[in-house]
């Protein structure tokens, strides 16, 4: 009953953004109490086997104990099936599939126990590309897209009823470059999200400094060039992340090579991204220093806060919204009481923070305060190798 409130509550959402209204907290649904279960993506090794699984108290935001979930090779990022069934996750390592006789990472695909928090391995296909970093599954629940960043493309992979990946029924290959000569010489998708209607697509990619704009089909697993065809952030910038505000009004961009946020207005419509507003992700007056770069950007499900990761500085950024312009205003760095803040989540209830701290192997939860936004460690955290994603599911 909770999957399928949730389903409708998505077709909710997506009307309201094709119609151009307002989505507030108080149309919001409320989200289901009880706890979830907390799946982590990381970076395999001497510390890491694959997929974890953790399970967090909703009321305390305590953490268990992690515990592998599936064993797989460099799972770095995940992303669940509307269902709550089923879960994805990339596989980053070159020799893992091939696609059109050239090396490609993989996508795999695995059932979800949500009495135990195991996963079954359902099936793998390729990326169409090498170096696959980010993906998500469409609000209808029938494809996954993937962004791969060593390969500078996309792809849609159909899912079939029992869950399992069909090969790709589309695929796109970046082109272009950018000012950076190290980092720009060549396209490098780094992420690719939904607007809440489910009809346009964006990949931010990194080399070529713009998101890139797809229309999307999902009934067909197809993806075709939008007009516009992108929208641009400034040269040397190194677009990540992207998040749509939940009222789909307003999306963001983290841009990784100069610490920045980007914020665009969106007519959705037309697919149509228009930069209103970049500022600083590090605290007023400081600069970018050797070894900073940025990761993740997630908005409240309020839609009243923005937060942003900043590696090398090791702090999450807060930022109100404002909810007629979406406008950004700084409110506090927070230290994730690790290094290298990689991805973080924030749970469904939208009262816990969690911070994968990929340099340090632990995973650090913050309550948030939901009048200032501002972000207080619990003095919860687990042990994880090389934590680079959470996703979370509601525990039955």
């Amino acid at each position: 009953m909770r999957i399928e409130r949730h389903a409708f509550d998505l077709v909710v959402l997506a009307l309201l953004a094709v119609l151009g209204l307002p989505v507030h907290a108080a149309d919001k649904p409320a989200p289901a109490a009880g706890d979830y279960l907390v799946y982590v993506g990381t970076y395999t090794g001497p510390k890491s086997k694959g997929i974890y699984v953790s399970r967090l108290s909703a009321s305390s935001g305590s953490l268990g104990a992690p515990e592998l979930a599936a064993e797989t090779k460099s799972p770095s990022f995940l992303a669940v099936h509307p269902s709550g069934r089923f879960l994805y996750a990339v596989g980053e390592a070159a020799d893992l599939a091939t696609y059109q006789g050239k090396p490609s990472g993989a996508v795999s695909a695995f059932g979800i126990d949500r009495s135990t928090g195991k996963l079954t391995h359902l099936n793998s296909q390729s990326s169409a590309g090498a170096g696959p970093c980010h993906l998500v599954v469409d609000k209808a629940g029938k494809n996954v897209l993937v962004a791969n960043y060593g390969g500078g493309s996309i792809a849609c992979l159909p899912i079939g009823e029992d869950g399992r990946l069909a090969a790709p029924s589309s695929a796109i290959q970046h082109m272009g470059s950018s000012v950076n000569a190290q980092r720009q010489s060549a396209p490098h998708a780094h992420s690719i999200n939904l607007d809440p209607a489910n009809r346009f697509a964006f990949a931010a990619d990194l080399g070529l400094d713009r998101v890139l704009i797809y229309r999307f089909d999902a009934a067909k697993g197809l993806l075709t060039p939008g007009e516009p065809a992108a929208a641009s952030v400034a040269p040397g910038s190194g677009p990540r992340h992207f998040a749509f505000h939940p009222g789909g009004r307003f999306a963001y961009v983290i841009n990784e090579m100069v610490c920045t946020m980007t914020a665009f207005s969106y007519d959705g419509s037309r697919g149509q991204l228009k930069e209103i507003q970049t500022l600083s992700t590090l605290p007023p007056g400081e600069s970018v220093k050797p070894g900073y770069s940025t990761a993740e950007v997630v908005a409240h499900p309020s839609g009243r806060f923005l937060y942003g990761s900043n590696r090398g500085h090791d702090t999450i950024v807060g930022y109100t919204v404002d909810p007629q312009t979406g406008l950004l205003a700084h409110i506090a760095n927070t230290p994730t009481g690790g290094k290298t803040p990689r991805n973080f989540a924030i749970d469904p209830t939208g009262t816990w923070l969690l911070a994968e701290n990929q340099g340090s192997d632990t995973i650090v939860v913050f309550r948030i305060d939901a009048t200032s936004g501002k972000l207080t460690s619990t003095g919860h955290s687990v042990q994880v190798g090389s934590p680079v994603c959470v996703r979370f599911v509601p525990v039955p």
